[in-house]
């Protein structure tokens, strides 16, 4: 049985990282993987949290109805054309307009045995 609109507004991401380099041709990358089962879309806003600066604002992605949206760390561009630091732990706050479901996953390619990491995120 499905519900509806399952999940939350405000999501977090506590361990986020990008990757400096990239080993070959599969490029280091993050998702933010989002699901919207509700009836109406859901408007993304996306901060990101640092250890030793003030947090970044003005990133934003849409999910549609009954869709899903995977939403690339790499390829994000934020507001005045600011992408997300290589290389620099973070953290991330996500806030939906709709209830959503969020995993974070992350390909780190810097070694030849590439490495995958998924979880779901933490729903407030």
């Amino acid at each position: 049985m499905s519900k509806k609109g399952s999940g939350k507004r405000t999501w977090f991401i506590p361990d986020a990282f990008f990757p400096e380099k990239d080993n070959g041709d599969y490029v280091s990358h993050e998702a933010v993987c989002v699901l919207n089962t509700g009836d109406v879309d859901a408007e993304i806003k996306i901060t990101l949290y640092f250890e030793n600066r003030e947090p970044e604002g003005g990133f934003t992605a849409v999910c549609g109805a009954r869709r899903t949206n995977h939403i690339r760390m790499d390829k994000i561009v934020g507001e005045g054309g600011k992408k997300v630091p290589r290389g620099v732990p973070y953290a991330m706050l996500i806030e939906s307009s709709a209830p959503i479901v969020c995993q974070y996953s992350r390909c780190d390619t810097t070694q030849s045995e590439l490495s995958f990491m998924g979880l779901l995120a933490y729903g407030g």
